[in-house]
């Protein structure tokens, strides 16, 4: 009998942009993927936090680069990416969040919201997929996207519209990009103990509903989002598109 073997969850060989890469979420994903053997590249807006976590990643050992880049800016975006090799792994991590009420959302905080978490999504990955298609190399793009891209909250209209978009935007394109092995999936967290939710949770209440929510009664880290990044990056996910990979604690098992 030949027995099956596991597929590597190793990533050496590739290239990997990971956007809002210097904090929380994005910053996780960049290390895990660096120990995992991919070069890492950053991009983020402020240059000063590109160049001390790159730095840092490189004083740990890992091959890492990184870019400051208003992911905004398509214009600029594609520029960046016509520069360099092509990548193999995207992680769309960059993202914003302005909780209110549905009667108080503005056009300003509509705008910046779906500008940062579906626009540049959509066109970052629009850049990295084309030079990938021309390369003719296999590829993994990861949103990462949220629970409340499956569910709503109070206070939560605006970004659950922005992530709801991104799950289907995903979806979309792992339709589009299958014949080119190009896969295509989301990541979808609880709430994560970082800079981004430290306002919020620091409100008893809020924690407590929040705590309420999550079956396994605790809060998200990090290190917790680090693995399924890496496993839908590798070839251990091979056949995984088109999905949404939910991180939320058992949030969205309701």
């Amino acid at each position: 009998m030949t027995l099956p073997r596991a597929p590597s969850f190793r990533l050496d060989g590739r290239r990997a942009l990971v956007t809002g890469g210097t904090r929380g979420i994005g910053l996780g994903a960049a290390v895990a993927l660096a120990e995992a053997g991919a070069a890492v590249t950053i991009a983020a807006r402020t240059a000063v936090d590109v160049e001390t976590v790159v730095n840092d990643m490189a004083h740990a050992g890992f091959v890492a680069e990184g870019v400051a880049l208003d992911i905004t800016d398509i214009e600029a975006v594609r520029a960046f990416v016509s520069e360099v090799e092509p990548f193999q792994v995207l992680v769309n991590s960059a993202g914003t969040a302005r909780h209110s009420g549905f009667g108080d959302i503005t056009p300003a905080g509509y705008q910046a919201v779906m500008d940062l978490n579906l626009s540049a999504t959509l066109f970052v990955s629009q850049a990295v997929v084309a030079k990938m298609i021309v390369a003719e190399l296999p590829g993994s793009v990861i949103h990462i996207s949220s629970q409340m891209g499956h569910v709503g909250g109070p206070d939560r209209a605006l970004y659950a519209a922005s992530k709801f978009a991104v799950e289907g935007l995903s979806k979309a394109m792992a339709i589009e990009l299958g014949p080119y092995n190009i896969r295509v999936n989301t990541i979808c967290p609880t709430f994560i103990e970082t800079e981004l939710t430290a306002k919020n949770l620091s409100d008893p209440a809020f924690r407590s509903w929040v705590l309420s929510k999550i079956k396994l009664g605790r809060l998200g880290r990090i290190e917790d989002i680090m693995g399924p990044i890496v496993f839908l990056a590798s070839d251990a996910a091979a056949l995984v598109t088109g999905a949404s990979l939910m991180v939320d604690g058992g949030w969205t098992a309701e």
